[in-house]
């Protein structure tokens, strides 16, 4: 019930801040931005490390988005005209109602404790890159905007917002390579097997986006890579990355009815 009430909540917190902008004024949406976010953490908090803690493919986009919010949050107080509520404010409403619907399924008994840790940890990685996403495909239009002799203000120069982009890109690179030696370390104690790191979709999708993001850090230390190019580098890597866990979960838990 706690669960249920919480995820209402959050998401109505989300959707004034998405629809009710224009009549609250900037400083009360920003205000909404900031209880649906609060009330998000709660419910993460009561899902993941509750009584019976569940995960599965929704709870990650779930904090994904979170991360996400999170990150326009604390941007909207230096760029307060940055136009992004609409759309994460929406993603944020929406990630929580699939969570309730699709809770995932509860930890197995001989798992650690500290695994749900690890998973949001690991998480965390989603959520800088899906921030560096938003940030590219902003930067984007407003590019377009710009070559098209229409107004391009989107609250952030362009140059702050690619340095922003390939900020979250290495941080979220950085936990990405860390979640992945974690995995392969500690592997046998987290999931209670006895096994390290399994060779199956997951690990092949998570090397392969790890792979894309280490060649766009070095094609742009190296070579100076931006715009276009590395915006499709960006996009190819978080595709396979959103493949290798919500995808893979995805398919167990609602095309197969398979618990992983």
């Amino acid at each position: 019930m706690l669960v249920l009430i919480l995820a209402v909540a959050a998401a109505l917190a989300y959707s004034v801040s998405a629809m009710g902008a224009a009549r609250l004024g900037p400083t009360l949406a920003r205000a909404a931005v900031w209880m649906a976010w609060l009330l998000h953490g709660a419910l993460l908090s009561v899902s993941l490390f509750g009584q019976a803690p569940r995960f599965g493919f929704a709870p990650a986009l779930s904090v994904t988005a979170w991360l996400i919010a999170a990150v326009y949050a604390v941007e909207s107080h230096v760029y307060p005209l940055l136009q992004t509520r609409w759309t994460l404010s929406m993603l944020g409403a929406i990630a929580v109602l699939l969570a309730v619907l699709f809770p995932g399924n509860p930890l197995h008994p001989t798992a650690s404790p500290w695994l749900p840790l690890h998973w949001a940890l690991g998480i965390a990685s989603y959520g800088l890159f899906g921030a560096a996403v938003v940030h590219a495909w902003f930067m984007t239009r407003a590019e377009e905007r710009f070559r098209l002799a229409a107004d391009p203000h989107s609250g952030m120069p362009l140059l702050t917002m690619e340095r922003l982009t390939f900020r979250f890109v290495t941080a979220g690179f950085l936990l990405l390579s860390a979640t992945l030696l974690v995995a392969t370390v500690f592997g046998g104690q987290l999931y209670g097997t006895g096994a390290r790191l399994k060779l199956d979709h997951k690990t092949a999708f998570s090397v392969l986006s790890w792979l894309t993001f280490a060649v766009l850090l070095i094609g742009r230390a190296r070579f100076g890579w931006r715009g276009k190019r590395a915006v499709r580098v960006l996009y190819m890597g978080s595709a396979l990355l959103l493949l290798a866990y919500v995808g893979s979960r995805f398919v167990m838990e609602i095309i197969l009815g398979r618990t992983p």
